[in-house]
């Protein structure tokens, strides 16, 4: 009988291939995982929007936690923060090419979410 083998050429408990976790999808995870940032990035996928804006979209959102968010999606090159030269000065935040490139990930959620939540 054959051994099955996994993605590393190692058989998984019962002989089965197993996927095995990544240090790449890990930090993905982690970083889309993180409380508010998916729902975030959710709204996001329709245009830019200003910080106050995202706020009145995402319920019990904070004004500290998504600009924390915000801060951390910008430093991993998920969205660009825009500087409007209006007065007062305004600022908004818009999806990358890399953060868009979720689109089917964060739809799939979506999808998952309203059957099964």
């Amino acid at each position: 009988m054959a051994t099955a083998v996994g993605v590393k050429g190692e058989a998984s408990a019962g002989g089965h291939p197993g996927p095995e976790c990544c240090a790449g999808y890990r930090r993905a995870v982690e970083l889309i995982g993180k409380r508010w940032t998916g729902a975030i990035v959710l709204v996001l996928m329709d245009g830019p929007l200003r910080p106050s804006e995202i706020r009145q979209r995402v319920p019990d959102l904070s004004d500290r936690l998504v600009s924390e968010r915000l801060r951390e999606l910008e430093a991993e090159g998920v969205v660009e923060r825009a500087v409007l030269g209006d007065r007062p000065v305004r600022v908004e935040y818009a999806l990358t090419a890399k953060g868009r490139a979720l689109q089917g990930a964060v739809g799939a959620l979506k999808a998952w979410a309203a059957e099964w939540c």
